[in-house]
């Protein structure tokens, strides 16, 4: 795996809120309506009801899905907050590409017969989503729902003490034909001829993902540790506190398969229990530095082992760092539409423009800190080409 030489990035200070309004608002974002929770709880509490409708709407287009083929998905995967909502966000626009939208939820296991019923629903104006982070959302934008497939089919994905990992060898033909006949419906929904998924545990099972379609194509973000690091630790603190005050929204973050950050943060466990027990003991004891530190380096190392041994695996990967995103994102972008097979398209390039490094926070790491992130990532930091130090 080769990739270029990117300099740390300076720690400067971060910005607070502290008006009591501001918070008020800032938390808004984590209400969840009684109505959708109590459709979603229906949903994902009854999986296998779900899972026979989906079949029974998949048995009712037939014709039309067996004329549509799943060519080249395109899979983003990285640790959440590493730049994959906004690789999704530009590759979505692209003319020839489908994803899951925020309206897909909770109707997601019958897509076609879900976005029927939800047409004639008003327009929404933009919002912005809860992260704070100044993305700003509708029904219609891009967004991470597959998990819901993958749980209601796979029943250890999510569990810390257990290898998390699908690799070549799972046989799960009853997933697979669920799965496929999904994005079919999906492409028809969207009327797009290429699907694109962003997930962050997608990263625990490329391999199996390429045995089902061989000729995917895999986006892999990654970010400077330093602010990586902060950017997670800042939105579990947001979430923990948000979900406090809005309790429907741990409800909805553990139904779409979200548990990167919150009151019920999973560390995924890519094989090694001792690993994963020592990151879980380090966030217990609040030592959240360290402990997101060691877990940055555990999987973006057990990623680059994989891509060190995996030939037919790494010529499918593209390794995204989020800073040359920021950089260049022009010719980042360029790189990645030739890696993915699109076709070039103006949406796409114009996107570019939107692309910068976030200002609406910085680290504020003391120097004590920087030199544990030092310490625990410096080894991994540099396969992926950040200098150490």
């Amino acid at each position: 795996m080769s990739v270029q030489t990117a300099p740390p990035p300076a720690p400067i200070a971060q910005t607070h809120r502290s008006s009591r309004n501001d918070d008020d608002e800032r938390y808004a974002a984590f209400h969840v309506p009684f109505s959708e929770h109590l459709l979603s709880g229906l949903v994902t509490g009854l999986p296998g009801v779900w899972k026979r409708l989906g079949n029974l709407e998949t048995a009712s287009l037939r014709p039309e899905l067996d004329e549509l083929r799943i060519e080249r998905p395109v899979y983003i995967a990285g640790i959440a907050r590493s730049g994959s909502t906004i690789l999704l966000e530009a590759i979505a626009t692209h003319r020839d590409v489908g994803t899951h939208q925020y309206r897909d939820f909770p109707g997601l296991m019958t897509p076609v017969w879900w976005n029927r019923a939800q047409s004639r629903q008003p327009v929404s104006p933009p919002v912005e989503r809860a992260h704070g982070d100044g993305l700003m959302i509708t029904p219609e934008s891009p967004e991470a729902l597959e998990e819901v497939l993958w749980m209601a089919f796979f029943d250890h994905l999510h569990d810390p003490a257990a290898s998390n990992l699908l690799d070549r060898d799972v046989d799960r033909p009853d997933f697979a034909r669920f799965y496929e006949d999904h994005l079919r419906k999906l492409l028809l929904v969207r009327r797009a001829g290429r699907y694109a998924s962003k997930g962050n545990y997608n990263f625990t099972r490329l391999p199996y993902l390429q045995s089902l379609f061989a000729d995917a194509r895999f986006l892999v973000t990654i970010r400077h540790p330093v602010h990586h690091i902060a950017s997670l630790m800042k939105q579990h603190r947001l979430f923990v506190e948000g979900e406090r005050r809005h309790p429907r929204a741990l409800a909805r973050m553990q139904r779409v398969g979200h548990f990167e950050f919150g009151l019920d943060r999973r560390a995924i466990n890519v094989g090694d229990a001792a690993a994963i027990d020592a990151v879980r003991s380090l966030w217990e004891q609040g030592d959240d530095v360290r402990g997101w530190a060691r877990y940055w380096a555990h999987l973006y190392g057990w990623m680059a082992d994989q891509l060190d041994r995996d030939e037919q695996l790494a010529e499918a990967v593209r390794v995204v760092r989020f800073e040359d995103m920021c950089d260049d994102a022009a010719g980042e972008l360029e790189q990645i539409r030739m890696h993915c097979g699109l076709d070039a398209d103006a949406n796409l390039a114009a996107f570019a423009g939107q692309i910068h490094a976030p200002t609406y926070y910085r680290p504020d790491f003391s120097e004590a800190e920087l030199a544990v992130i030092r310490e625990e990532t410096a080894a991994t930091a540099t396969r992926y080409g950040y200098e150490s130090g």
